[in-house]
């Protein structure tokens, strides 16, 4: 499988005061997302960390479509969709229960060494899960 998804249901504690999902939540939601992708590779953090690797979000770009409301249950869909020598692009997007588009990201991830803070190469454990879209 090299697209991912999770679902997760919009709590109160993430509305802001103009009703709706508070525009910060969308990262969060989108790391739970990485994070979800990762796992199922076996990449945890600590398995990377093992391997020398740690991986930073060097650029985020939300895209704000519809509002999420309390209760809704959301889909994050996560692939990995571009490698380069120490970086990689995630593209994610968020639907709601109906189908309806609520945002659209994209995170370039850089890999680097977990003492040295240096770039290093993406592991081939990542970059062999390259899809375009």
């Amino acid at each position: 499988m090299t697209v991912t998804q999770m679902k997760t249901t919009v709590r109160s504690t993430e509305i802001d005061v103009n009703g709706h999902v508070n525009n910060a939540k969308y990262l969060e939601y989108y790391e739970w997302g990485r994070e979800d992708w990762y796992e199922h590779r076996g990449l945890t953090y600590a398995a990377l960390r093992d391997r020398g690797v740690v991986t930073v979000v060097a650029r985020a770009e939300v895209d704000y479509r519809h509002p999420a409301k309390q209760n809704d249950v959301l889909t994050i869909t996560t692939w990995l969709n571009e490698v380069g020598r120490t970086s990689f692009r995630m593209k994610q997007h968020i639907v709601n229960a109906t189908g309806n588009l609520i945002s659209e990201g994209q995170f370039v991830i850089v890999c680097v060494h977990p003492d040295t803070g240096r770039p290093v190469p993406v592991p081939s454990e990542i970059a062999k899960y390259v899809v375009t879209r």
